[in-house]
């Protein structure tokens, strides 16, 4: 028999939080479709994935906030590589 955890609620903080972290999930699986190389492709999508898996205990707002702005820094400076590669 399988235990399942019980649903939290989450408050409004949270739930925005939470709005802003599967945004920048979504924005990085978007921009990686742009990346040519299949095999970096696959890493850099391994990469993601693991990151979000290993990170989605935090519960602290601090720790989220910070990690985001590292997430949506290490996407500009993706998305700005990518567009260098094609100039």
């Amino acid at each position: 028999m399988t235990s399942k955890l019980p649903k939290t609620t989450l408050n409004l903080k949270q739930f925005l939080l939470r709005q802003e972290v599967l945004k920048l999930y979504r924005d990085i699986f978007r921009t990686l479709r742009k990346i040519s190389d299949e095999n970096t492709r696959s890493e850099l999508k391994e990469w993601a994935r693991s990151d979000f898996r290993n990170n989605k205990r935090h519960t602290d707002e601090t720790a989220i906030k910070s990690m985001l702005y590292y997430g949506r820094k290490s996407l500009k400076d993706l998305e700005k590589s990518l567009a260098l590669s094609k100039s």
